[in-house]
Protein backbone atom coordinates (compact mmCIF):
# COMPACT_ATOMS: atom_id res chain seq x y z
CA UNK A 1 0.00 0.00 0.00
CA UNK A 2 1.22 3.43 -0.90
CA UNK A 3 2.20 5.67 1.98
CA UNK A 4 -0.46 8.36 2.50
CA UNK A 5 1.43 10.75 4.79
CA UNK A 6 4.97 11.93 4.41
CA UNK A 7 7.33 10.68 7.18
CA UNK A 8 7.81 14.29 8.32
CA UNK A 9 4.21 14.24 9.61
CA UNK A 10 5.42 12.20 12.58
CA UNK A 11 7.50 15.18 13.64
CA UNK A 12 4.65 17.57 12.99
CA UNK A 13 2.26 15.51 15.11
CA UNK A 14 4.73 15.39 18.02
CA UNK A 15 5.31 19.13 17.83
CA UNK A 16 1.55 19.74 17.70
CA UNK A 17 0.90 17.57 20.77
CA UNK A 18 3.66 19.18 22.84
CA UNK A 19 2.70 22.63 21.54
CA UNK A 20 -0.90 22.13 22.64
CA UNK A 21 0.30 20.93 26.06
CA UNK A 22 2.53 23.98 26.54
CA UNK A 23 -0.29 26.25 25.36
CA UNK A 24 -2.68 24.83 27.97
CA UNK A 25 -0.05 25.13 30.72
CA UNK A 26 0.74 28.68 29.63
CA UNK A 27 -2.95 29.57 29.65
CA UNK A 28 -3.34 28.17 33.17
CA UNK A 29 -0.27 30.12 34.27
CA UNK A 30 -1.69 33.30 32.81
CA UNK A 31 -5.01 32.80 34.61
CA UNK A 32 -3.14 32.14 37.86
CA UNK A 33 -1.02 35.28 37.40
CA UNK A 34 -4.12 37.39 36.78
CA UNK A 35 -5.80 35.89 39.86
CA UNK A 36 -2.79 36.86 42.00
CA UNK A 37 -2.29 40.28 40.42
CA UNK A 38 -3.42 43.64 41.90
CA UNK A 39 -6.09 43.71 39.16
CA UNK A 40 -7.88 40.95 41.07
CA UNK A 41 -6.66 41.38 44.67
CA UNK A 42 -6.64 45.21 44.57
CA UNK A 43 -3.43 45.22 46.62
CA UNK A 44 -1.82 48.69 46.61
CA UNK A 45 -4.78 50.13 44.72
CA UNK A 46 -6.00 53.26 46.51
CA UNK A 47 -9.77 53.34 47.05
CA UNK A 48 -11.59 56.55 46.24
CA UNK A 49 -13.44 58.01 49.22
CA UNK A 50 -16.00 60.81 49.67
CA UNK A 51 -13.30 62.56 51.75
CA UNK A 52 -9.68 61.70 50.99
CA UNK A 53 -8.65 61.02 54.58
CA UNK A 54 -4.89 60.75 55.05
CA UNK A 55 -3.76 58.18 57.59
CA UNK A 56 -0.20 59.36 57.01
CA UNK A 57 -1.10 62.85 58.23
CA UNK A 58 -3.25 61.81 61.17
CA UNK A 59 -1.19 58.83 62.40
CA UNK A 60 2.37 59.79 61.53
CA UNK A 61 2.02 63.55 61.49
CA UNK A 62 -0.34 64.09 64.44
CA UNK A 63 0.36 60.88 66.34
CA UNK A 64 -3.23 59.68 66.66
CA UNK A 65 -3.65 56.18 68.03
CA UNK A 66 -5.67 53.71 65.92
CA UNK A 67 -8.20 53.38 68.74
CA UNK A 68 -9.08 57.07 68.64
CA UNK A 69 -11.14 56.42 65.51
CA UNK A 70 -11.51 52.63 65.51
CA UNK A 71 -12.97 52.49 68.99
CA UNK A 72 -14.28 48.91 69.03
CA UNK A 73 -11.22 47.13 67.64
CA UNK A 74 -10.35 45.63 71.05
CA UNK A 75 -13.86 44.53 72.00
CA UNK A 76 -15.71 43.65 68.80
CA UNK A 77 -15.37 41.74 65.56
CA UNK A 78 -15.72 45.09 63.77
CA UNK A 79 -13.00 47.72 64.23
CA UNK A 80 -15.53 50.53 63.93
CA UNK A 81 -15.85 53.51 61.60
CA UNK A 82 -15.60 56.87 63.39
CA UNK A 83 -18.82 58.90 63.46
CA UNK A 84 -18.76 62.40 62.05
CA UNK A 85 -18.71 63.80 65.59
CA UNK A 86 -15.24 62.30 66.05
CA UNK A 87 -13.95 64.15 63.00
CA UNK A 88 -15.58 67.39 64.12
CA UNK A 89 -13.95 67.16 67.55
CA UNK A 90 -10.93 68.73 65.87
CA UNK A 91 -12.32 70.13 62.65
CA UNK A 92 -14.84 72.38 64.35
CA UNK A 93 -11.73 74.40 65.19
CA UNK A 94 -9.11 73.29 62.64
CA UNK A 95 -9.76 73.85 58.94
CA UNK A 96 -13.35 74.55 59.92
CA UNK A 97 -14.05 76.49 56.69
CA UNK A 98 -12.09 74.27 54.32
CA UNK A 99 -13.98 73.38 51.14
CA UNK A 100 -12.19 70.03 51.24
CA UNK A 101 -14.06 69.13 54.45
CA UNK A 102 -17.51 70.27 53.35
CA UNK A 103 -18.77 66.62 53.10
CA UNK A 104 -17.88 66.19 56.77
CA UNK A 105 -19.71 69.35 57.82
CA UNK A 106 -22.68 68.39 55.64
CA UNK A 107 -22.79 65.00 57.33
CA UNK A 108 -23.03 66.63 60.75
CA UNK A 109 -25.47 69.29 59.57
CA UNK A 110 -27.83 66.79 57.93
CA UNK A 111 -27.34 64.08 60.56
CA UNK A 112 -26.34 61.59 57.84
CA UNK A 113 -23.26 59.36 58.14
CA UNK A 114 -20.52 59.61 55.56
CA UNK A 115 -20.70 56.63 53.21
CA UNK A 116 -17.10 55.42 53.21
CA UNK A 117 -16.04 52.84 50.64
CA UNK A 118 -14.71 49.62 52.15
CA UNK A 119 -11.07 48.77 51.53
CA UNK A 120 -10.80 45.46 53.40
CA UNK A 121 -13.94 43.58 52.40
CA UNK A 122 -14.00 39.86 53.17
CA UNK A 123 -16.59 37.53 51.63
CA UNK A 124 -19.77 36.94 53.64
CA UNK A 125 -18.80 33.32 54.26
CA UNK A 126 -15.63 34.36 56.14
CA UNK A 127 -15.82 35.12 59.86
CA UNK A 128 -13.20 37.56 61.12
CA UNK A 129 -12.93 39.01 64.61
CA UNK A 130 -10.67 41.99 65.22
CA UNK A 131 -10.76 41.70 69.00
CA UNK A 132 -9.45 38.13 69.15
CA UNK A 133 -6.51 38.99 66.89
CA UNK A 134 -5.66 42.05 68.98
CA UNK A 135 -5.96 40.15 72.27
CA UNK A 136 -3.60 37.42 71.00
CA UNK A 137 -0.93 39.91 69.92
CA UNK A 138 -1.42 40.54 66.19
CA UNK A 139 -0.40 44.09 65.33
CA UNK A 140 -2.47 46.32 63.08
CA UNK A 141 0.39 46.60 60.59
CA UNK A 142 0.47 42.82 60.05
CA UNK A 143 -2.78 42.98 58.07
CA UNK A 144 -3.23 46.65 57.23
CA UNK A 145 0.38 47.53 56.51
CA UNK A 146 2.09 50.78 57.44
CA UNK A 147 -0.99 53.00 57.36
CA UNK A 148 1.15 55.75 58.86
CA UNK A 149 2.82 55.94 55.44
CA UNK A 150 -0.37 55.94 53.36
CA UNK A 151 -1.60 59.34 52.16
CA UNK A 152 -4.52 57.42 50.65
CA UNK A 153 -5.68 54.11 52.06
CA UNK A 154 -5.17 50.89 50.16
CA UNK A 155 -5.12 47.16 50.84
CA UNK A 156 -1.63 46.02 51.77
CA UNK A 157 -2.29 42.26 51.81
CA UNK A 158 -4.41 40.10 49.44
CA UNK A 159 -6.52 38.64 52.30
CA UNK A 160 -6.80 35.34 50.44
CA UNK A 161 -7.30 32.09 52.35
CA UNK A 162 -3.72 31.13 51.46
CA UNK A 163 -2.42 34.33 53.05
CA UNK A 164 -4.53 33.93 56.20
CA UNK A 165 -3.44 30.31 56.64
CA UNK A 166 0.23 31.25 56.30
CA UNK A 167 -0.19 33.25 59.52
CA UNK A 168 -2.50 30.79 61.26
CA UNK A 169 -0.07 27.93 60.69
CA UNK A 170 2.90 29.90 62.04
CA UNK A 171 1.55 32.66 64.30
CA UNK A 172 4.93 33.04 66.02
CA UNK A 173 6.12 34.95 62.96
CA UNK A 174 3.55 37.70 63.49
CA UNK A 175 2.87 38.11 67.21
CA UNK A 176 4.13 41.06 69.25
CA UNK A 177 3.78 42.31 72.85
CA UNK A 178 0.42 43.90 73.69
CA UNK A 179 1.95 47.32 74.23
CA UNK A 180 3.25 47.25 70.63
CA UNK A 181 0.08 46.16 68.82
CA UNK A 182 -0.83 49.70 67.76
CA UNK A 183 2.76 50.82 67.11
CA UNK A 184 3.20 50.99 63.36
CA UNK A 185 7.00 50.84 63.20
CA UNK A 186 7.54 48.22 65.93
CA UNK A 187 10.42 45.80 65.51
CA UNK A 188 11.64 43.06 67.87
CA UNK A 189 14.26 44.33 70.34
CA UNK A 190 17.85 44.08 69.17
CA UNK A 191 19.26 40.65 69.77
CA UNK A 192 15.77 39.12 69.89
CA UNK A 193 14.60 36.77 67.16
CA UNK A 194 10.99 37.24 66.02
CA UNK A 195 10.26 33.51 66.03
CA UNK A 196 11.71 33.03 69.51
CA UNK A 197 9.72 35.97 70.85
CA UNK A 198 6.65 34.73 68.97
CA UNK A 199 6.86 31.26 70.47
CA UNK A 200 6.96 32.80 73.94
CA UNK A 201 3.88 34.89 73.13
CA UNK A 202 2.07 31.83 71.74
CA UNK A 203 2.45 30.21 75.15
CA UNK A 204 1.71 33.39 77.11
CA UNK A 205 -1.40 34.32 75.13
CA UNK A 206 -2.63 30.71 74.97
CA UNK A 207 -2.80 30.56 71.19
CA UNK A 208 -4.19 27.19 70.06
CA UNK A 209 -2.11 26.70 66.92
CA UNK A 210 -3.77 23.38 66.00
CA UNK A 211 -7.26 24.89 66.02
CA UNK A 212 -6.23 27.87 63.90
CA UNK A 213 -6.14 25.81 60.71
CA UNK A 214 -9.53 24.17 61.24
CA UNK A 215 -12.13 25.13 58.64
CA UNK A 216 -14.60 26.07 61.37
CA UNK A 217 -12.26 28.77 62.68
CA UNK A 218 -13.11 31.08 59.78
CA UNK A 219 -16.04 29.41 58.00
CA UNK A 220 -19.02 29.23 60.32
Amino acid sequence: MAQIFHPSMNTVSRVSIFGALFFVLGLLGLVYAIFRSPYQTLVHVAVNQPVQFSHEHHVNGLGLDCRYCHTSVETSSFAGIPPTETCMTCHSQIWKDSEFLEPVRASLRNNEPIRWNRVHDLPDYVFFNHSIHVSKGVGCASCHGRVDQMPLIWKEQPLTMEWCLSCHRAPENHLRPHEAIFVMDWQPPKGTDQRTLGRELVQKNKVDVHRLSDCYTCHR
